[in-house]
């Protein structure tokens, strides 16, 4: 197509996070956004307890699909709107989503939870990317996939998360049973979103690759999943599908009910669905081995291309074509980064520092940024983990919790904040170690999400990690880069490549590592990675132990509950 027609044609790209989906429209012929909006989703995370008022076990993270619709129904017709473009330039609409998020449906794609007999069933919900209730599903897809000698464990780091696809379904059918005979489906919230868009039920490559064990070409065997569970045997075919849609192609087009959502012209193209962070990184320029893309948000997701296939010890997995084509796409995370000091946020700052940020008329975030960012490193002799919920990379275990280290009756909450920010950069520089060690290069950052606009933590970032950081410069990169991969669908440009080439824009070195401080944090981070192994690789179990009398103590609760 020629740059003068680019000109005058526009994309819409969605991105559907944790706690809202947010609406972009962009420029085909420059990446330039014209107008965005965000929805918030009416019923948030589920985490305690359904919206009839029953009571959620500990570890689970249920969602509302309702609120999905709801994302097109208000963000894309506002950022439409707000863009002043005509419907009619709009070609192209792509998704991405927080994953692994699964659902049950009827053959309609009908969700179960949205249906009367279901509505007070949890595992007839959506579960969330961080429901961490099945990691002991988790635990046997993993110890049988180790005593059967699977050769697909390794491409995942030699674990499966209990965020990924097969556990939650695995919990699903262990314990509710009727709920997984009445799903026709169990799909991932990516392709669903699409499937109503455009009426086609579709499965993407990333979400397969990366969440659902997908690796040369198919799933594992049915002798595979029997092994689990004998009624799981037949899961693929019973309950997925087995084609698969490549990344950047077109699902079909709108349909009549969805365009009256959006406000869109009905037959627009969609996009077949991707992940939240993988879509990110050509929109981040980042379309060949090289440079990391960080992902920094919610949680942390860390994204590198290689052309040749290595093992690397914990991350979340390798998937040839999963992020480019033509490359294999490496995946690592971590499971709580701005989650993190949001929990602090809420539940742990006295009312002093409420008090002064009101004065200075800035959220509290910004004020503890402030505070803590007069702190030389090291002063205020605080070291914390980062596994607050739990740990994605490199130990791949949901069992793992947080942990400060050098407390006193003198430790302030800004100490505290800091303290937080830099044990999410030690888990990074532990990632990219890891990946390094392993053979795949990283030979510079990309930081893209959320918290690049924390000044603090990005400088902390620098130092600690000891690279200069590019800076995305979208702030809403994961909307770009479905934007970027629906005017592929929609033909505009022959593949993500060309598209990157025309639609990125990232800032270079805008922050770079101070000297002075790099020595302080290279000795604070080797006494990271010694707790990080003491307490993470088995030598001392105590934050399981902790958690299991959670459970029981929970358990006993309900069951007195139940008999007053």
């Amino acid at each position: 197509m020629s740059e003068g027609k680019r000109a005058d044609i526009c994309t819409v790209g969605v991105d559907f996070g944790t706690e809202s989906g947010r609406a972009v429209v962009v420029r085909t012929s420059d990446g330039e956004e014209l107008a965005s909006a965000v929805c918030a989703y009416p019923h948030g995370v589920m985490d305690r307890e359904l919206p009839d008022g029953r009571e959620l076990p500990p570890e689970w993270a249920l969602q509302d699909p309702e609120d999905y619709i709801e994302v097109l129904r208000r963000a894309v017709p506002e950022a439409v709107r707000e863009s002043g473009v005509d419907p009619a330039s709009i070609v192209g609409v792509g998704i991405d989503f927080t994953s692994c998020t699964i659902l049950p449906v009827k053959e309609d794609g009908t969700p179960l939870c949205t249906l009367p007999e279901w509505r007070d069933e949890p595992h007839a919900w959506v579960k969330l990317w961080k429901h961490h209730a099945s990691q002991p599903q988790a635990d046997e897809v993993n110890e049988l996939a180790r005593k059967t000698g699977q050769s697909w464990l390794a491409r995942y780091g030699g674990k499966i998360s209990s965020e990924w696809f097969f556990p939650k379904v695995l919990q699903i059918l262990e314990e509710a049973p009727e709920v997984y005979r009445e799903a026709d489906r169990i799909i991932e919230a990516a392709d669903w979103i699409v499937w109503r868009l455009c009426g086609v039920e579709t499965r993407n490559t990333c979400t397969a690759g990366y969440k659902a064990i997908y690796q040369d070409g198919r799933f594992p065997d049915d002798e595979f999943f029997g092994g689990l569970h004998p009624g799981l045997a037949g899961v693929v075919d019973e309950k997925m599908k087995r084609e698969l849609s490549p990344l950047g192609s077109r699902a079909g087009g709108l349909t009549a009910e969805a365009a009256g959502w959006t406000g869109l012209r009905e037959g627009t193209a969609v996009a077949v669905g991707n992940v939240d962070a993988h879509v990110c990184a050509p929109a981040a320029g980042v379309v060949e081995p090289g440079k990391m893309v960080i992902i920094a948000g919610t949680s942390n997701c860390h994204l590198v291309l290689g052309d040749r296939l290595v093992e690397v010890p914990g991350m979340c997995g390798v998937v040839e074509d999963g992020i480019v084509p033509g490359y294999y796409g490496y995946e690592a995370g971590q499971s709580g980064v701005g989650d993190i000091f949001g929990w602090f946020v809420r539940h742990a700052v006295p009312p002093e520092y409420h008090e002064a940020a009101r004065r200075t008329g800035i959220d509290l975030h910004g004020h503890l940024e402030g505070e803590a960012a007069k702190q030389r490193p090291g002063e205020h002799g605080l070291l914390a983990l980062d596994w607050w919920n739990g740990n994605r990379s490199v130990l791949v275990d949901a069992g793992l919790s947080g942990m400060l280290v050098g407390a006193t009756l003198a430790t302030r909450a800004p100490d505290i904040y800091r303290a937080l920010i830099e044990s999410t950069a030690y888990g990074t520089r532990k990632i990219i170690e890891t990946f390094k060690q392993s053979g795949v290069a990283v030979d510079g950052l990309v930081i893209a999400g959320g918290l690049m606009k924390n000044r603090l933590l990005m400088q902390i970032y620098a130092d600690v990690t000891g690279y200069p950081l590019d800076v995305i410069a979208s702030e809403q990169g994961p909307a770009l880069g479905s934007a970027m991969h629906a005017a592929v669908a929609a033909g505009v440009y022959r593949d993500i490549a060309e598209a990157s080439r025309h639609m990125s824009r990232v800032h270079e070195d805008v922050y770079r590592p101070i000297e002075e401080n790099r020595r302080v944090y290279d000795a604070l981070y080797r006494e990271y990675e010694t707790l990080h192994d003491y307490f993470g690789r088995g030598e001392n179990d105590v934050m399981k132990r902790l958690k299991k009398i959670q459970r029981e103590s929970k358990g006993g609760e309900r069951e007195a509950q139940s008999t007053a």
